[in-house]
């Protein structure tokens, strides 16, 4: 009995130590973010590459302009509990903008009611930055439905009447993704989507102009604004992601070849 007393009493530690490597590993995530966005602030070069899709977001929406056609702009069917969403009012509200300037006209169909007025005011203010606040239209930023084929019939409706010079599906969608994007090319517009939905990635693949693979779409704020904060923060995200795959390789030959044993990791909670 005096055994099992003893066996049960605590004794301090000023931390864990089986959790000395995660220690670790926070202190090298925070020096690095620290490092790039300090980096980013003094104006140091920050070598992001090329995503295509973005790139090409001024010719679709001049493209627009030469015709004479107004752009659309799809924000897919989730609210705004889905980063894809917010990442996608990040791209919108460099499209608003250059929509502005190019004095385009732009048109966005939503499906969810709080985006449709989170979406108008970052279109507001896309406008009011490129000042032409008086191309400003609110109704262009209508509510549809919550209904996901009905919604896609409304979609594919503006589409066909509007026949615009470029289309952005830019959001997270599901089984509609294919008839929105081949309504589009039907109308002859140039298509830049993006989406975090596997699902649906190969459709807009085949489909689409240019299209956002995953992480492409949430890293396009930090590649549009240019930001600070936004590029070293994804600069730092990129370096951890690099060095914990080379652990990880690393680690599995280690163990496969029986040189060192790693089982002291499963331990880590």
């Amino acid at each position: 009995m005096k055994l099992l007393i003893n066996l049960l009493i605590s004794t301090p530690e000023f931390f864990q130590k089986g959790k000395l490597p995660l220690l670790v590993v926070l202190v090298f995530l925070g020096i690095i973010f620290v490092y790039f966005i300090e980096k980013a602030k003094k104006g140091g070069e920050l070598f992001i590459r090329k995503i295509p899709g973005l790139e090409a977001l001024d010719d679709a929406i001049g493209r627009s302009a030469e015709m004479g056609r107004p752009v659309v702009y799809l924000p897919g069917l989730v609210g705004l509990n889905s980063i894809t969403t917010i990442a996608s009012l990040g791209i919108l509200r460099k499209v608003a903008r250059k929509a502005a300037e190019y004095g385009v006209e732009l048109i966005m169909p939503n499906a969810d009611p709080l985006v449709m007025t989170t979406a108008q005011e970052v279109v507001k203010e896309a406008y009011l930055d490129a000042g032409r606040p008086d191309l400003y239209n609110p109704n262009n930023i209508m509510y549809l439905t919550s209904d996901q084929f009905g919604f896609t019939a409304g979609a594919d409706g503006i589409i066909m009447r509007e026949k615009p010079g470029a289309v952005f599906l830019q959001g997270y969608f599901y089984a509609e993704s294919l008839i929105l994007a081949e309504t589009a090319f039907s109308a002859g517009a140039i298509q830049i989507a993006g989406t975090t939905a596997t699902t649906q990635l190969p459709f807009f693949i085949a489909a689409c102009d240019y299209t956002l693979i995953g992480e492409e779409m949430l890293a396009a704020s930090a590649y549009l604004s240019r930001e600070p904060i936004l590029l070293g923060s994804l600069k730092a995200e990129d370096l951890a992601k690099a060095v914990i795959m080379v652990f990880l390789i690393v680690a599995i030959l280690l163990k496969t070849f029986g040189i060192i044993d790693l089982s002291f990791l499963l331990e880590i909670k």
